[in-house]
This record gives structure tokens, sequence and C-alpha cells, in this order.
């Protein structure tokens, strides 16, 4: 697969946009007047009078008449390995979809090329919505490999957007990880689920080195690496504690599904070692919760829970669409708001939203916490989802200080849209219309580092009809190795439905479901 060639205005070390409104949550419109910005190398050089005296040889001028510049924005919460899996199961909850999702077959063991591919997918679709920064919590079925570390890490940095990957690998086998199987299964059935993961915790170690001395920190700062443990209860104390130091020694952050469902709230009272602790409490005792957590989805947490979440700093990863796609549950945004929790947004994987796209998850982010409660002053505002959106996604990712904002200094992450366009048209709330009307089609530009990889809806980094074809051909071959993968799934089927409907009838103190009057049947 060939890369187009790149126009030379795109390499430039300096574009000065001129005549351009810059967004700025603080002011009563939402915007600035028409201005001038400057971008040389990889940041905001100046704004406005302070661009006028600069000069540089390489420069190209953009004129930015009836356009916004906003901070690029932020997939919050991502998971590459089944981008190529859009739309092929229905919606179900979560641990049977998982079934389906990641069966840890040999068959489906890719190729470091099949990682690439599938990885630029993803790539594509983000930088021609306006996405520029994108965390990736990489789950690398049967296992990770260095060869399929380093396919997914180059495809980000020949993309050119800003990534952080962690490797999200529980290791711990299945039936320590959900409550109810053991006694549910037969003894041949239940010897099956008892298997060890694959790797062992030094060989999982050496993945995450690997990741760490060769990635982290390349690309200019572009790349850069973060751990993963996939969920507390997905993994032993000892390695979960590894992970930590990892994290804390080079101020990676560090992914960790909770409360995603209600099956894990119930978890914590099936399973003697959590002691009737939630995952969130049962994490704090164990001295994890910190300002470098993302913790992903948060559903089904109480209060005691939020105070822990806003007392250690961590931030919380929403991922409305792929809440709803599963079933999981509507999220506590305003009581979280309320204590100063930090929240981004994320996709989820694209088999769990379909789609990579930042626009339809703020839209999805303002309409689906309005039916949560009658107290329509706690429903959410549009600035607040942009808020998340942007500052929220780079405070996820470490970066506070660098993207989310547009200053003098900060990273030259930058989006441009149109507007005039029907989504603007006529502009009556600036905020409100870019969370409820605009769907990506008004994305005229996207800069990450100071470098323009996207213009006009073409790519300036990746050949995507190229990347198109290839991805047909190669997941064509796929096909029939995924159509056995829901073979092998359906022998389990009964025994997860079983586990489901259990835990669906259990009383947890809390109901995140709009409605629960019709239980699920075990079989």
């Amino acid at each position: 697969m060939s890369l187009p060639e790149t126009s030379a205005f795109s390499t430039a070390t300096t574009t000065r946009f001129e005549n351009v409104h810059l967004f700025d949550p603080d002011s009563e419109s939402g915007m600035s007047a028409a201005t001038t910005l400057l971008v040389h190398g990889d940041r905001i050089a100046a704004i406005g009078v302070d661009a006028a005296g600069f000069a540089a040889e390489s420069e190209r001028i953009i004129d930015g008449r009836g356009k916004l510049l906003m901070p690029g924005l932020i997939n919050g919460h991502f998971h590459s390995p089944v981008n190529h899996m859009k739309g092929r199961l229905d919606s179900l909850p979560l641990e049977i979809f998982m079934l389906y999702e990641c069966p840890a077959l040999e068959e489906l063991r890719p190729t470091p090329r099949e990682a690439y591919v599938r990885t630029q997918l993803a790539c594509a679709e983000m930088l021609k919505n306006g996405v520029t920064a994108v965390q990736d919590d990489a789950f690398l079925v049967p296992e990770p490999t260095v060869d399929i570390i380093d396919a997914v890490m180059q495809a980000y940095a020949d993309s050119g957007m800003r990534a952080t990957v962690a490797l999200d690998e529980p290791n711990l086998a299945e039936l320590d990880k959900l409550p109810f199987l053991a006694e549910l299964l037969l003894a041949e059935r239940r010897a099956e689920l008892a298997k060890p993961r694959n790797l062992a915790d030094a060989d999982l170690l050496a993945m995450y080195h690997h990741l760490i001395t060769r990635w982290h920190g390349t690309e200019g700062g572009r790349l850069r690496a973060a751990v993963s443990c996939s969920a507390p209860q997905r993994v032993s104390t000892d390695y979960i504690h590894e992970l930590e130091a990892l994290s804390r020694t080079h101020d990676l952050p560090f992914y960790a599904h909770m409360l995603e469902t209600k099956l894990q709230r119930v978890l914590g009272h099936a399973q003697p070692r959590f002691g009737g602790r939630s995952l969130v409490r049962y994490t704090a005792d164990l001295g994890l919760l910190s300002e470098r957590l993302n913790i992903i989805h948060a559903i089904w947490v109480d209060d005691a829970d939020l105070d822990l979440i806003a007392a250690a700093g961590s931030v919380v990863a929403h991922n409305p669409i792929s809440n709803l796609r599963l079933g999981s549950g509507i999220m506590p945004f305003r009581r979280m708001r309320d204590r100063g929790i930090p929240i981004c947004l994320g996709t989820d994987e694209a088999i769990a939203d379909d789609a990579v796209n930042m626009w339809a998850v703020a839209k999805t982010t303002g309409l689906v916490h309005n039916i949560a409660g009658a107290d329509y002053d706690a429903w959410p505002r549009a600035g607040e989802i942009l808020d998340c959106l942007l500052q929220g996604g780079a405070r996820a990712m470490g970066l506070q200080d660098e993207l989310g904002v547009l200053a003098p200094g900060r990273l030259a992450d930058l989006v441009m849209l149109d507007l005039d366009t029907l989504p603007f048209t006529p502009l009556n709330d600036l905020r409100r219309q870019l969370v409820y009307c605009e769907n990506g089609n008004s994305v005229v530009l996207t800069m990450v580092a100071g470098r323009i990889v996207c213009e006009g809806g073409r790519l300036h980094t990746i050949d995507e009809a190229a990347l198109r074809q290839e991805a047909r051909e190669i997941f064509a071959r796929r096909k029939p190795a995924l159509e056995q993968a829901s073979v092998v799934a359906q022998r389990w089927l009964p025994f997860y439905r079983a586990m489901y409907a259990k835990a669906a009838a259990v009383d947890v103190g809390m109901n995140r479901w709009v409605g629960d009057a019709d239980l699920p049947s075990p079989v």
C-alpha cells in the first residue's frame, strides 16, 4: 500500500491561519472575533496581534474566513484490535458479547500486516472527523507479541495521529473473573475455564518493557505508552502492583474497566476475594486509585465509590454509545460533575459502537442522561460536554497542560470546521450546534503536532482507497475463522446466559437501567 504524494505545504514548519474564529469556551458566543493563529513547529506560537511580527521562510498561509479553529478532538477510550468487526454482532450484554468479540483462538492470531491495517482503518476514520488523539487500550489476542505491538504502533506513527497505547491483557483464568460460573458448570467444562493464560507475568511485563523502551516518546512525543490491567477483577494483585509501578515510574496513564455492568457490581459480593467490596473500593484498598488512573465506564458506582474517585483525582472515561449498544446502563454523569471528577469521552471499540466518530459520542452524551431523571437542571449542557471532549480528554492522557485549549505554547493539535455548512446554518448557538448538529462533515482540516494530516476530506498520510481495498481482502480471508469462533462461543452461551440472568436478579441497592421489570431468562 503506497502513500499518496504529500503536499509540500503539509510539511511546512510554520502555518498561519488568518481571519479565523477560535473556539473560546469562556466567551458568550463560544468563539473569538476573526483573528490570526500561528503554528510553528509542533506548537501554537502566537495568537492575534502577537502573530503579526512573526515571519518564517517555509510559511503556509491559510485563509480561515468563515471557519472555526478548535482543539483537536480526543478519543479517550478505544480498542483498536476489533476495528474490522464493526456491525458483526447484535446488541448483547457485555459478558455474552465478549464470548463472540475476542475469543483467544489460535486461528484468529493476526499477522503484523493485519494488525497494521486494522489500526489504520480507525486512524483514517478519526483523522477525517477531526480526532487528533486517541487512547488505545489494545487487547491483542491470543496474546501480545513484539511484532504485533510494533505493527500497531507503526500504524499510528505512519498515520500522523497522537496515540497513547496500552496492552489490555488479563492474567487470570476466565473462571476467576466472573461470578456463578463455577457452580453452573460441570467439572469438565469448569476445568476448561480454569486454564491459566498463555503468558506468565514476567512475559507480560517483558511486552511492556518493549512497548516502553521502543515506542514511548517517539515521533517527537506523539506516541506514548500507557498500562492496563483490563479490569481489577481480571488480574492478580501481584501483577496489578507491577503495572502500577510502571505507571508511577514512567508517569503513564493506567487504564482499568470498572463497574461497567451490574454483573460486575454483583461480583464484589459473589467472590470471597473482594469481601463484599465494590471494585472501586477494592482498587482503593490496594492503593491504586491515583490521578493517573482512567476508570473506564463507571456505571454501577455508588456515592461512596464516587467520593473515592474524586478524592484520588482519577479520571472517568465515558463511552455512552457502547453503554447503550451493550445495555450496560446510564452512568451518573451529574453526580460525577458535581464532585469535580474529570470525565473524558470515548468510542470504545468499533464493534461496540460500530463507528469511531467522536461527534456522535458527544451528541449521545448530551441526550442519554436526559432520561436518567426528571430534574432537567441536572441534564448535561453543551459546554460541559465540550469540556469533557477536549479538556477532559487531555486530562485523561496526562497532557492537560499541552492539549485541549488554544493558547500559545500548547501543542498544535487542531481541527478547522467550515461554519458555512448545514449544521451551522443559521448559527444560533455555537456550543449546542457543535454538540447536537455537527457529525464531522464540516471538518475541512486536521492538524496534529503542527502537521496537516487531512484537508478537504483527503488524508495526506494514508492512501485511503488502497487501505480499504487491502482491508476487504484481508478480512474476507478471515471470515471463516470468525464464523467458526462464533460456533465455539455457542457452546458456552447457555452458561453465560444463566450467569447473566442470576446477576440481573440480584438487588444491589441501585439501578442504572431505565427499567428492569423484565428480567432475562437463563435459557
